[in-house]
């Protein structure tokens, strides 16, 4: 006698398929681009049927921003954690900005520079990326707070100091998409001398704090 075993099929609870959803179109986000987030792309990604993707997101305009938030919060968290997450405010910056290069981080310029062309078109895009800009700049303003309210860096104005260090980093950024060859020491450097010298801060400090 021959027996078939039926497989059960297991209804995710509604937040863990959202959760699922927007984590496999980040990945797509990161990898292939925001134009390639698409209902359908994004079914094919979990092997499910492109209506349950519409059921959560109705709209793709929806899923790209979602998908782009999700990304940019994600990469926020690792390179600069909310809370005191070394002994100084100056240990913190130091790690922040000694994770701003590398192809990990060249992915997440690709992305902010996909999403900042594409926001000209798509209003939902641009909300989000402007709550993400707002996002990055008021995490790495609280920390230059802290070290100031500390000793430890001479400025009366974080958040001038912060869009100076961001303007550094987001100008690298933009090579991320080019050929450029390698480049002098002294460029890849331009965001810790910007912050040293804003910050009142001997050259080398960072340097030195990071290791």
């Amino acid at each position: 006698m021959s027996s078939s075993v039926q497989r059960k099929r297991i209804r995710k609870d509604p937040a863990a398929r959202r959760a699922e959803i927007v984590a496999a179109a980040a990945t797509v986000a990161l990898t292939e681009g925001l134009e390639c987030v698409t209902l359908r792309r994004i079914a094919e990604e979990l092997a499910v049927r492109p209506g349950l993707i519409s059921h959560y997101f109705p709209s793709a305009e929806d899923l790209v921003a979602e998908a782009f938030g999700s990304a940019a919060t994600g990469e926020l968290d690792r390179l600069l954690p909310a809370g005191h997450t070394a002994p100084t405010a100056t240990g913190r910056l130091a790690r922040f900005l000694a994770r701003t290069s590398g192809e990990e981080y060249d992915a997440i310029s690709r992305l902010w520079i996909n999403a900042r062309h594409l926001s000209r078109y798509r209003p939902v895009l641009r909300d989000r990326v402007a709550r993400q800009e707002a996002a990055w700049r008021g995490r790495l303003v609280g920390l230059i707070q802290d070290g100031a309210d500390a000793g430890e860096f001479a400025t009366d104005d974080p958040a001038a100091v912060a869009v100076q260090i961001l303007v550094v980093l987001d100008g690298l950024g933009v090579h991320a998409n080019t050929a450029t060859p390698e480049r002098p020491a002294a460029v890849l450097r331009m965001p810790l001398t910007t912050a040293e010298r804003e910050l009142g801060l001997r050259p080398g400090t960072l340097d030195q704090a990071a290791g």
